[in-house]
């Protein structure tokens, strides 16, 4: 499974999901500073699912309709990048295909997924 990290994923994150063989596009890497529609328009060319915090991929999904691969907003808070790295990366091995094409948010509280309308 390829996942596109969004410039708000924190670097620990994307090292430890690389580490355990995940196949992870950086935009922070490849081009900084694009808009919300270009992260996701990416997304859906590089066929990955889109790691992000922020929230505006929600109203992008829900409100705007725009397709997608699949979006993973992690909603961590304050937790040291350790602790989210490991948290993200438990998530993708547990759900992993059922990440594909969903929106799912990762919580201190837990993980919920949901099939957007297209």
């Amino acid at each position: 499974m390829r996942f596109l990290a969004d410039e708000s994923i924190e670097r620990k994150v994307v090292e430890k999901l690389r580490g355990e063989g995940f196949e992870v596009i950086s935009v922070a890497d490849i081009v900084a500073g694009l808009p919300d529609e270009a992260v996701l328009a990416l997304a859906r060319q590089k066929q990955a699912v889109l790691l992000t915090a922020d929230k505006d991929f929600g109203e992008l999904v829900y409100r705007r309709g725009a397709l997608h691969e699949g979006v993973v907003l992690i909603r961590l808070g304050d937790l040291p990048s350790e602790q989210k790295a490991e948290i993200v990366c438990q998530v993708v091995k547990c759900y992993g295909s059922a990440l594909k094409n969903a929106f799912a948010v990762i919580s201190e509280t837990g993980v919920r997924i949901r099939q957007p309308m297209r």
